[in-house]
């Protein structure tokens, strides 16, 4: 077995995620979705979609929502079954970008109307725009009310490229976020990308995160 270069060797730890309230980061383009979590639980029929892009702070928010309420949480593909029958205390359903039991969510829908409890789903498309065959669920999800978070702007760009460097235990100057800023592209997935490259980056050559740092990253990253 050939021997492995020490400046090649990384190793793939997690890092800490801040999922707290005080942690979530508002600007206007989710504006509306916190000022919706925060009506809790006064949303109409009880039940609310957050809609956005991946990576957009849905799963936050909805952690957000089980800490204030105390829902239970299930993945839109495990709905089949009456299993979230026990979460009295509300129901959150992740990840409604897939196929779905039709029936068990339409069922889960009345279910919490009849018992006077709250149900949030998380998608990144709004309830309206699904590929839905069963009519009597296509009437309910028109009723449902939406908050949607939009693309980021320029404020919340700039807060999620530090988010991700602190989430990795890592300070990057005003100049480092700005030249980031202006290279990534505007999607929140493309940020938590780009800061996971640029770590992985620094720790196998064991590099400080300078700008000459980045523009070799980056360059390396276009042709590649």
């Amino acid at each position: 077995m050939s021997a492995i270069p020490a400046a090649q060797l990384t190793f793939d730890l997690p890092h800490r995620t801040a999922l707290g309230r005080d942690d979530f980061l508002v600007t206007p383009c989710n504006l509306r979705a916190v000022e919706w979590i925060d009506r809790w639980p006064d949303w109409p029929g009880g039940i609310l979609a957050l809609s956005g892009p991946r990576a957009c702070g849905k799963t936050h928010l909805m952690e957000v929502w089980r800490a204030m309420s105390g829902a239970g949480r299930i993945a839109a593909n495990a709905l089949s079954g009456d299993g979230w029958m026990d979460f009295t205390s509300g129901i959150a359903i992740d990840e409604v970008d897939g196929p779905v039991d039709e029936k068990a969510l339409f069922h889960a829908i009345n279910w919490v109307r009849q018992h006077g409890i709250s149900m949030l789903i998380a998608s990144e498309r709004p309830p309206s725009a699904w590929a839905v065959d069963l009519p009597d669920l296509r009437s309910r999800l028109a009723t449902i009310q939406v908050a949607e978070i939009e693309r980021p702007d320029d404020a919340l760009m700039e807060a999620l490229i530090v988010k991700q460097f602190s989430d990795r235990q890592l300070v990057v100057t005003p100049e480092i976020v700005a030249y980031l800023r202006a290279r990534i592209e505007r999607s929140f997935e493309a940020v938590r990308s780009v800061v996971a490259l640029i770590d992985a980056a620094a720790l196998a050559e064991k590099r400080a995160i300078t700008l000459p740092f980045l523009r070799h990253v980056l360059d390396d990253g276009n042709r590649a």
